[in-house]
């Protein structure tokens, strides 16, 4: 079935105005921290070092809500699809139960931070349901490893989905909030606390230089005693995190219908669909629908778009497709986030990334964690789940080959191909990679660690920092 794209295809949380475009970093300045990416991750460490008392300037290299945090479907639920039982099988089970007392604290962070700043923000149930006999034993999975890190699931038969289940793991009073409501508010909260954003401002290289940090966009030298990396892959190859982490693009629409959830719902079917409302600026309620989700770069971008429409307009009749957007998040080969030192022990460099698309509960976490790090005080246990290296990688190193050898047959398949291909296909400029064409989004992405370009050539996400030739 055809389903028309609308021909404006931004996220729905656009429908309302972005924050005032900040200046461009310029110059020469000093700060004690510069904070890299202004997305959830970014702003609140930069706000939380602010209240702390440092001077923090963050850099955006494009505009806040550019990144993940603008495209992402607004969930903050601790039941997560399947990833707990998926933590549990490559980590020890009391590491699985640190990672959700991380995002339980995430969680009640950002709950109480929308609260108190009138964020757009509502709480209801979440489930985790199938359609599928493979579903209905992928969620039982996930049920025991909820259960077994202490959180209040149950199963049920009886959910309010328009369509037959074969059960769902729910749990109640998780939220579910606007996305640029929320970036708008942390951009005013880290600037009511002294802190300084600065957009177009991409960050081409971080170098130790003495006790201080040096870090250098196209326009500015910014000397700093910390720096956080929390631009999602991080752009310093040091420490060699692009080989720990798979890139992943998924889809969204927002669509008016006759049937809008009071729930988030995500399946655990082999093909995931994510389903819960969103009210527009006006008041509408929209459905959202996401899902189709594939490694950046390896896939056909127009087709899983098309299929996820397609099941949208067919599952619920009668509705019509407002928005479609798309993000990109790093799936972690041990399951869980890396957030600390970006190499061991030299904590001047500090990283946070592997959110794998729940950084509305672990990033606040991340930030609560580092902030306590580069502020001297106490390191909440939890964050032990969090460590950006620690000896359990070891439990993930099949998984880490894995993920490494199908980078090195993407590389080779696509320089063999490259002769023949009519397209004459440019090589990211971060390790050579063949882009291949996302007719979807208009850019050229990368198969190897998710670097993406403009049709122009200029960087949309990283690992990569210049601009194509």
């Amino acid at each position: 079935m055809d389903t028309p794209i609308p021909a404006s295809s931004t996220p729905v949380w656009f429908d309302r105005p972005r924050p005032e475009q900040r200046p461009a970093a310029t110059g020469r300045a000093s700060y004690d921290v510069v904070v890299v990416g202004a997305g959830i991750a970014g702003l609140l460490t930069g706000l939380l070092l602010a209240r702390g008392g440092r001077s923090v300037a963050v850099l955006e290299a494009r505009r806040v809500g550019d990144g993940t945090t603008g495209h992402t479907t607004g969930k903050v639920s601790l039941l997560q699809g399947t990833k707990l039982s998926r933590v549990v099988r490559t980590n020890p089970l009391g590491v699985a139960r640190q990672y959700v007392e991380a995002s339980r604290e995430g969680q009640a962070w950002l709950r109480h931070y929308c609260a108190e700043h009138g964020v757009d923000h509502r709480s209801g149930h979440a489930t985790t349901y199938a359609t599928t006999r493979l579903g209905e034993l992928r969620a039982r999975a996930e049920l025991a490893a909820a259960r077994s890190c202490g959180l209040d699931v149950t199963w049920t038969r009886e959910t309010e989905l328009p369509y037959d289940v074969h059960g769902a793991v729910r749990i109640e009073d998780q939220v579910q909030l606007h996305a640029l409501d929320l970036l708008s508010s942390l951009v005013s909260s880290l600037e009511a606390e002294g802190g300084t954003l600065f957009e177009s401002s991409r960050v081409l290289g971080v170098d130790r230089s003495g006790d201080r940090v040096a870090v250098r966009t196209e326009q500015a030298e910014i000397d700093a005693d910390r720096v956080v990396l929390a631009s999602g892959q991080p752009i310093l190859d040091r420490g060699a995190f692009f080989a720990r982490l798979k890139p992943q693009r998924s889809y969204a629409a927002a669509l008016s219908s006759p049937w809008v959830p009071e729930g988030m719902h995500l399946s655990s079917d082999q093909q995931t669909r994510s389903l819960r409302s969103v009210a527009t600026a006006d008041g509408e309620e929209l459905l959202m629908v996401g899902g189709s989700g594939h490694v950046t770069g390896r896939s056909d971008p127009p087709r899983r778009l098309a299929s996820l429409l397609s099941w949208a307009v067919e599952t619920f009749p009668g509705s019509e497709v407002r928005h479609v957007w798309s993000a990109q998040d790093q799936s972690p080969v041990s399951g869980l986030p890396y957030v600390g030192p970006l190499l061991p022990g030299d904590h001047r460099i500090q990283v946070a990334t592997g959110f794998d698309k729940w950084g509305l509960t672990a990033a606040p976490a991340a930030a609560l964690a580092i902030t306590a790090d580069l502020l001297g005080g106490s390191v909440p246990s939890w964050a032990r789940a969090l460590r950006s290296w620690t000896p359990r990688e070891a439990l993930a190193a099949g998984r880490a080959a894995l993920f490494n050898g199908e980078v090195g047959v993407q590389m080779a398949c696509g320089h063999a191909a490259r002769p023949f291909r009519g397209d004459d296909a440019p090589l990211c400029t971060h390790l050579g990679g063949v882009l291949s064409w996302n007719a979807t989004e208009e850019s050229w992405d990368c198969p190897l660690h998710g670097s993406r370009f403009g049709a122009d050539g200029a960087v949309l996400e990283g690992p990569a920092t210049r601009p194509l030739h």
